[in-house]
């Protein structure tokens, strides 16, 4: 999401509402199927859009438009959530679903609190990246906008059958693959992972290699970069075999590639 307007409303109401988020506790598996279901509703509706970021309409008409389109049926704070963000200026139309598609997300993380699972489900999404980077076709099929939502939902669950993971996780898996939204599904997922980082007061550091990182360089990575960040951190691990050896480390803008690809490229580049 860029501009000002838009980024300052989004922060200004979700850090509003996460202490009443965090209070509804398992409450959220309704809320985020309701917040997931009013972006969706926004990305295929334009107009509704329109109507819902018109900066001269009052903000009762959107209130009331609202109550209409969820036809008096929702959890009480996805009411006052939504009426929330219909209330507050967004620097373009979009920007509105993308602020219900945070809350969403928001609300199934406050979920996987209140289930005693974040550091699981951040785990597993990190894994489900690293796996599907190698999987070119997977991943074609599962950002496939010509698929319908409801195939390629059914794909993934195919995909990831027997792998026992947690039911949020599928939860965030299958959001990925169903709000595309103009993104690919590996970006989503590492949007999601960063997301859940920060929610556990963390920050990520991905290291990449072509073969997984044993628990020994698992702990020396946590005790070196705890102590150059000077903040907890977690280690998202990205296997990626085109790499051939060596290790990509990035967190925020931060990037150091010592792998041998990046080493070869520097090497073509110098004598080219």
């Amino acid at each position: 999401m860029q501009g000002e307007a838009s980024l300052l409303s989004d922060r200004e109401s979700r850090d509003s509402f996460a202490p009443k988020l965090r209070a509804a506790g398992l409450e959220n598996e309704r809320i985020y199927e309701e917040l997931f279901s009013f972006a969706g509703l926004l990305d295929h509706n334009p107009r509704v859009q329109r109507a819902l970021t018109d900066p001269s309409r009052p903000v009762e008409d959107k209130a009331k438009l609202v109550d209409d389109l969820l036809e008096g049926k929702a959890h009480p704070l996805t009411v006052q959530i939504l009426h929330d963000v219909v209330g507050r200026r967004w620097s373009r139309m979009s920007h509105l679903a993308n602020a219900v598609e945070d809350f969403g997300v928001d609300s199934v993380m406050y979920l996987a609190d209140a289930r005693n699972v974040t550091l699981r489900v951040s785990i597993e999404l990190a894994q489900l990246h690293s796996a599907f980077l190698n999987l070119p076709q997977v991943r074609s099929k599962l950002s496939d906008v010509y698929m319908p939502e409801a195939k390629r939902v059914e794909f993934l669950k195919t995909v990831l059958a027997g792998q026992k993971l947690d039911p949020v996780t599928m939860i965030l898996a299958i959001h990925a693959t169903r709000a595309l939204r103009n993104r690919r599904y590996l970006t989503i997922i590492q949007w999601l992972i960063n997301k859940l980082s920060r929610h556990m007061g963390e920050t990520m550091v991905t290291v990449t290699t072509a073969v997984p990182l044993t628990g020994e360089q698992v702990k020396r990575l946590v005790t070196t970069y705890s102590a150059k960040l000077n903040r907890p951190i977690h280690i998202n691990s990205v296997v990626d075999p085109s790499v051939m050896g060596g290790m990509r480390i990035q967190y925020g803008s931060e990037v150091t590639d010592h792998t041998v690809v990046a080493q070869l490229q520097r090497l073509r580049r110098s004598v080219g």
